[in-house]
């Protein structure tokens, strides 16, 4: 296992969560200074993605800096809440340019939290930005608000990098950066070298794409900036603990990034509503070494020659073997 492998975590990944059923939550309300404390639990975990503004209560940076320097943890990224109810009708692409004035101040106050605390991005989660109907919006127009709303705060930022993090769906029945392809699409037309992808594994599955094709897919184009890993069961986006449900394609994920020499934090994205935060995220992140080891015992020529064949039969075998472990010999019975 890589000796500097850094791992991290969405700081919402210790909060207790409420949906449709139970409006009530399922567990006590926690602040992220709760949060931070069960983060600094975690085995491994050296950093963290805060949500801007800080939730649970009035606080200052300097709390969240003394809250951060007693469990060890450095901040990768600050996440901007421009998905929130006052959002409901976009952040970028919102009608009222009230509002889309508001979206872009938060963010510009985010950026300075980011400078605050040394983070390496602002992340961009759009999540209200979109459509729901046929013909409810000018989709010219719209994608005009997503990449100017983005780029002018890149062009105004240039000494931060912003990642955006796209999603097929939900909120917005469609969202307006939905895939790896059409993200890579609005970055190239907003032409900054600061805005690049932050890839969720679980939204690229979500979304029908396969996670290493698309984390090849934006390395190759040079915006691959960050991932958070997942899992779930293609359906929805789940949040799952990570290789619960996939752990080839997690494997396959990871080999992508380790044959392009990309050395950014693995980072969950996590939702243990009915779990335990700290043992859910010791839990993905034990699997995510165990992938670190299987990187150094994969047989990489055995492999390149099977895939130089299409030969499906012997590089999942030379996958497995590594992932797993196993005793037999590719080709063996």
């Amino acid at each position: 296992m890589a000796t500097d492998r850094r791992f991290g975590a969405g700081i919402w990944h210790f909060a207790t969560y409420v949906d449709r059923y139970a409006t009530d939550g399922y567990g006590e309300p926690r602040s992220i200074l709760d949060a931070i404390e069960l983060a600094g639990r975690v085995r491994d975990l050296s950093v963290v993605d805060l949500n801007y503004p800080f939730f649970g209560g009035s606080f200052t940076d300097a709390q969240i800096e003394d809250a951060l320097r007693r469990n060890a943890l450095d901040v990768i990224g600050i996440t901007p809440e421009i998905y929130t109810r006052t959002f409901a009708k976009g952040a970028f692409t919102n009608p009222d340019p009230g509002v889309r004035r508001r979206a872009h101040e938060l963010v510009t106050e985010a950026a300075g939290v980011a400078r605050r605390f040394g983070a390496e991005y602002v992340k961009l989660w759009p999540g209200q930005d979109g459509w729901d109907y046929p013909f409810q919006v000018d989709h010219r127009a719209l994608w005009k608000a997503s990449l100017d709303g983005v780029g002018a705060l890149a062009a105004e930022n240039p000494d931060l990098r912003f990642v955006i993090e796209y999603k097929p769906r939900e909120p917005r029945v469609h969202m307006s950066f939905d895939s790896v392809a059409r993200t890579l699409l609005g970055i190239e037309r907003i032409g900054l070298p600061n805005v690049g992808i932050l890839l969720d594994f679980g939204h690229s599955l979500f979304g029908g794409e396969s996670p290493a094709d698309a984390a090849q897919l934006a390395i190759d184009h040079g915006r691959l900036f960050g991932i958070d890993v997942n899992d779930n069961l293609r359906g929805w986006d789940d949040d799952m603990i990570a290789g619960s449900i996939h752990p080839i394609e997690i494997f396959e994920f990871f080999h992508t990034l380790e044959r392009n020499a990309w050395d950014g934090v693995w980072q969950l994205d996590q939702f243990p509503f009915r779990e335990d935060s700290v043992a859910a995220a010791d839990a993905a992140i034990d699997f995510l070494k165990l992938v670190d080891t299987a990187l150094g015992r994969l047989d990489v020529e055995a492999l390149a020659t099977a895939q130089a064949e299409h030969d499906s039969i012997r590089a999942l075998r030379l996958a497995q073997s590594a992932l797993y472990g196993s005793r037999w010999a590719p080709g063996q019975g």
